[in-house]
């Protein structure tokens, strides 16, 4: 690997890192691996506020779906 890219590599994990402990403040819920997906779909050219929306979505589904499940104790 070259030290360009290996620059390149560094300086990605940094900013990455920077969105994380934003997205903790902004108690966003999403880990890094989540936030990094959605970065590179916002790259790539998706919507920032459509892929909100369907996360909100997402999560609003997966919280009906918990609050009707009988509970098993």
């Amino acid at each position: 690997m070259s030290s360009k890219e290996a620059d390149r590599i560094n300086a990605a994990q940094q900013t990455l890192d920077t969105l994380y402990e934003i997205s903790q403040l902004l108690n966003t819920q999403l880990d890094k691996e989540t936030l990094a997906t959605c970065v590179g779909m916002i790259e790539s050219g998706v919507n920032p506020e459509a892929l909100a929306a369907v996360i909100q979505e997402l999560r609003r589904e997966a919280a009906a779906a918990q609050n009707t499940q009988p509970d098993v104790r």
